[in-house]
């Protein structure tokens, strides 16, 4: 586009989401989906969060990331689902100016600290299971608060410079966004100015806060399986198998949809197909999480329990929550209580 066509462009201050436009008639149905997911999301991530807390067996590093990660989760779906609840019920589905750098803002730290967390998470795992006599001083609480505080950075980091470098693009429509969230992929679509900045810093930080991550992660899986196909006994394979388990699902769910939802081809562009993966990755993955970790631990079934004494509940909440399966595996022997 030449500069005298910039200049004879009126720039836009809303963008229209045109998420879910191709099904009208379907939108109450959308709506209640999501209006279950959404608290389902919220009341999973919370009792994993609380249940980490009040529970003294539960006050180590695998919890305490553990706990980190729902929040994350909860920050991540509270970014995109209560906008779009509300745009069901709106002829307009807008968002401002600045909703849009907010949305962006939180998206990307959201999605940049969970691919380091997971990838603290697996040299947590990695420790745990190679090198068990050295665990508790290897990762000690200082190292633990250390990785966590390290993933927030690394997350705001590459959030501010995406969002810095948004905020001074020019958009001069049409402001019609394919989608029912703001990201800068497609934000560079609608730019009428020079993206090539962008565009650099954007496979810049894909290169470093998401295929680096994923990278260390699946050496450390790969390091970890090597040692659990050495343990001599079934039931000690299996033991060391099941302590990674959850986490390594987690692993798999969360860069899979990131991978599908990132790079897959362009050709045949679909929007039913977008909106869908985008779904999978921003909406189920968040909900799937606490349930992927709360099988089997009955130190977090135990909390909860105390947990649901310790407030006042109606009671069929409080029965509700006793046979809630809402746990997240981790040995006995590593409680340092």
């Amino acid at each position: 586009m030449t500069l005298f066509e910039m200049n004879n462009q009126t720039e836009v201050s809303e963008f229209i989401f045109l998420g879910f436009s191709n099904h009208p008639k379907l939108q109450g149905l959308f709506f209640l989906i999501f209006l279950v997911i959404y608290p389902t999301t919220l009341l999973g991530n919370t009792l994993i969060i609380m249940a980490t807390r009040i529970g003294p067996a539960l006050h180590t590093p695998m919890y305490y990331f553990l706990s980190n990660l729902s929040f994350l989760d909860v920050c991540y779906t509270s970014t995109t689902i209560p906008v779009m609840l509300m745009n069901f019920f709106l002829e307009k589905k807008t968002i401002s100016y600045e909703g849009r750098l907010s949305q962006i803002f939180f998206l990307v730290t959201c999605a940049g600290t969970e691919g380091v967390l997971l990838a603290a998470m697996a040299y947590d795992r990695y420790l745990a299971i190679c090198h068990p006599r050295q665990y508790s001083v290897l990762v000690s609480v200082k190292v633990g608060a250390f990785l966590v505080t390290g993933s927030w950075l690394c997350g705001l980091v590459n959030s501010v410079t995406h969002t810095v470098l948004a905020a001074t693009l020019t958009l001069c429509g049409p402001n019609q966004i394919s989608h029912f969230l703001c990201d800068i992929p497609l934000l560079l679509k609608l730019s009428c100015s020079d993206t090539s900045l962008n565009e650099s810093v954007l496979h810049v930080a894909s290169a470093t806060i998401g295929l680096s991550p994923c990278l260390f992660t699946a050496v450390s899986y790969i390091l970890i399986i090597s040692a659990i196909l050495r343990i001599p006994s079934a039931q000690g394979r299996s033991k060391a198998f099941s302590t990674c388990a959850s986490h390594l699902t987690v692993v798999v769910v969360f860069y899979g949809m990131a991978n599908f939802n990132y790079d897959r081809p362009r050709e045949g562009y679909n929007l039913d197909v977008d909106i869908l993966v985008s779904v999978l990755f921003c909406v189920m993955t968040p909900m799937l999480n606490p349930i992927i970790y709360s099988l089997r631990n009955k130190e977090v079934k135990g909390a909860l329990r105390k947990l649901s004494g310790r407030w006042v509940f109606p009671a069929n909440i409080c029965v509700w929550i006793n046979g809630l399966k809402t746990v997240v595996g981790g040995p006995a022997e590593w409680h340092s209580g």
